[in-house]
């Protein structure tokens, strides 16, 4: 099943190794499949039935309901939260003689604020990435190369890979795939520290004069490395 992820997987990996400045090649991962299915969820996908049942029963986190609205496809927005709202009113209203008070549509709007149709079609496919990521590094020595070549891993990425690869890899690879991997967070996370430390101090009189050096976004940089870089909103069409 891994081979299907094998040609999306090597494209981010090469063109982080190639360009540092993408950052973690599983954030550009995760950014391609987000996109890929509020692309679909707004078009080829909305009228399916099988698709239309699902949205309805799991709705949308408040982030891919912003991320859906700015997409401009407000008639397509609207035809899902039409279906969506007949079927949830349906069932929040009422509880019978039987239940208690409320407790129907309680634990209907509970289960509804922890699913979300886009997230979990993410999530389907990124762990199905990631063991490719671990397939890859076992059979695959060009790939060895190109892993060894990335930038950073943002620290929930991070954790994720070494999760996966503690699961599906071998004992004989994995110690050294958490050895290398580790290898590259702590040295980007060495060289992060020194960027922020040196941006906070040109906020002192003292080295007013002093180049900034690598430090003008070492803040964003943080922000994207401790806790990922995804969710950008899309580019304006010019």
């Amino acid at each position: 099943m891994e081979q299907i992820y094998t040609i999306p997987v090597n494209e981010a990996f090469e063109a982080s190794a190639a360009d540092p400045s993408l950052g973690c090649p599983l954030c550009a991962l995760y950014r391609k499949l987000e996109e890929n299915e509020l692309d679909l969820i707004l078009g080829a996908s909305m009228m399916e039935p099988d698709v239309r049942i699902l949205t309805n029963e799991m709705g949308f986190c408040p982030t891919h309901y912003d991320m859906m609205f700015v997409r401009k496809n407000r008639l397509g927005m609207a035809l899902t939260l039409e279906s969506h709202l007949g079927e949830l009113r349906k069932q929040i209203a009422g509880g019978g003689i039987l239940k208690k008070p409320g407790e129907k549509a309680e634990k209907r709007i509970e289960k509804l604020e922890n699913t979300c149709y886009v997230c979990g079609r993410i999530e389907y496919n990124f762990s199905r990435m990631l063991s490719t990521v671990v397939y890859l590094y076992e059979t695959d020595p060009e790939f060895r190369a190109k892993y060894a070549a990335q930038p950073y891993f943002c620290l929930p990425h991070y954790r994720r890979l070494i999760a996966t690869a503690r699961e599906k890899m071998s004992k004989k690879n994995l110690p050294v795939f958490v050895n290398q991997t580790e290898d590259i967070v702590l040295a980007y996370f060495d060289r992060l520290t020194e960027d922020v430390s040196w941006f906070c101090k040109k906020f002192d009189y003292r080295y007013g004069d002093e180049p900034w050096y690598n430090s003008k976004d070492s803040v964003e940089r943080a922000m994207r490395f401790l806790g990922s870089d995804l969710h950008r909103p899309p580019e304006k069409k010019k």
